[in-house]
């Protein structure tokens, strides 16, 4: 009876002590994220201070491209970060990129305008947004591992589901910040200054994120880190199958997402003609339905399997994405804006609750980071952080349903390289640990 209580202590113990390390590793995920994405939700306030022009479409389209460059660095990102965290381990690297992102997120808070210091200002941007593209490439990697690898076996899809739970709450938490913004000071401010106060908020969130980033312990052992291969791109290459299979699904994946997210605020003040204000009502609404979905899909994916959950994903997402798309398109009630776009998010759960759990199964120990790292990055730089100008180079372009083809596309092929793999969660490498 001794021997049962003990165990039982051990187990409540080991749960915690998992359960805080979700929390520690998903904190540093959300101010990551928080930061990255103020830059979409407020660029329509601070676009004309760094790239002056009559035409609002140019100037989001100037200021998207610089969104997209800093996802140009992420495959950057995904290599070093994940070099650091399979040679060096998981905490270091985590530790690294949130001081990276910091950074990035002042420079920005700070930086003088196009009519102060001419085109510097819109040169200097995009080096601050090349820095935290940098950071966030390594982010995804690290945590992502990290946090497949610290979940209980049996409910990794629940555990590694916050992850995404703490990305869209980096997104709700910077559009909130931007609604208090919009109630509390008048257009003209938030144009001339008030755009600068989320940057600065992000940034000093980062400390909390650090401190309980430096109470992590390690999940991974001396012996992984000290393998030849550990973390290195010929290490990788003996893994080419599962590293071209994470680049074909997050292709349509992470361009759906970007889609019914970042770019969906614009779309439905550019495109439809909603008000800002509105807009922004709508897709806080949206996004916490979604952030709440997470982890029931994580669990159904404990329960019926990750290429299942990825097979549902990618045939709803081909069939609904131009439907959808043309409806928001022309609506004109805030209520059905709100129904379609959480429809929308619903489907893209089904990819988002395992995104980065699948990735981890499919690499063993000494190259999961990178793998995942660098796979990922490599997708969603060519097709989820270019979602917003592809978008808006269709509409200036005058064939603004083109994109919504362009969707379809790439989530049929999501389906097609689903259907093709194996079930991670029967036969990947996780299924050994723990």
């Amino acid at each position: 009876m001794t021997d049962f209580k003990d165990a039982q202590v051990v187990s409540t113990h080991d749960t915690r002590r998992r359960v805080l390390a979700i929390v520690g590793a998903s904190s540093g995920n959300l101010v990551e994220w928080f930061d990255f994405y103020i830059y979409s939700f407020c660029a329509i306030y601070f676009a004309p201070a760094f790239f002056p022009s009559g035409n609002s479409t140019t100037q989001l389209l100037n200021t998207a491209g610089v969104f997209a460059a800093g996802f140009l660095m992420r495959p950057i990102g995904g290599w070093f970060f994940g070099r650091l965290a399979d040679k060096h381990g998981r905490k270091k690297s985590m530790l690294v990129s949130v001081y990276m992102m910091c950074g990035g997120s002042m420079a920005i808070a700070f930086l003088p305008t196009y009519a102060q210091i001419g085109a510097f200002a819109p040169a200097l941007l995009l080096v601050a947004r090349l820095f935290q593209g940098l950071s966030v490439g390594g982010e995804y990697g690290t945590s992502a591992t990290y946090m497949s690898e610290v979940a209980l076996k049996g409910r990794r899809g629940f555990f590694s589901s916050f992850q995404y739970v703490t990305l869209i709450g980096g997104q709700l938490c910077a559009l909130l910040v931007l609604i208090i913004l919009q109630q509390t000071l008048s257009v003209e401010d938030l144009k001339s200054w008030g755009w600068r106060i989320p940057f600065v908020v992000g940034a000093g969130a980062a400390l909390v994120a650090l401190y309980l980033r430096k109470s992590l312990e390690e999940t991974t052992t001396v012996e992984s880190r000290r393998l030849k291969e550990a973390g290195t791109l010929r290490g990788l290459w003996q893994h080419r199958k599962a590293f071209a299979s994470v680049v074909g699904f997050t292709a349509g994946g992470s361009l759906i997402f970007y889609t019914f997210t970042t770019y969906m605020q614009k779309y439905l003040v550019n495109t439809a003609g909603m008000h800002a204000k509105t807009a922004s009502n709508v897709m806080t609404g949206a996004l916490f339905v979604f952030m709440c979905l997470q982890p029931v899909f994580g669990v159904l994916s404990d329960r019926i399997g990750r290429r299942n959950s990825m097979l549902t994903f990618g045939a709803l997402a081909t069939l609904s994405t131009v439907p959808l798309l043309h409806a928001l398109k022309d609506v004109s009630s805030p209520v059905l804006a709100f129904i379609f776009v959480t429809i929308a998010l619903t489907i893209v759960s089904l990819y988002t609750s395992i995104s980065g759990l699948i990735k981890a199964e499919m690499f063993p120990p000494e190259v999961r980071a990178l793998g995942v790292g660098l796979s990922y990055a490599v997708g969603n730089a060519m097709f989820g952080g270019t979602a917003e100008y592809v978008a808006l180079w269709f509409k200036q372009a005058g064939s603004e349903s083109t994109f919504y083809w362009y969707v379809t596309a790439l989530c049929a092929l999501s389906f097609l390289v689903s259907f093709c793999m194996r079930d991670t969660s029967k036969e990947g490498y996780l299924r050994h640990e723990h």
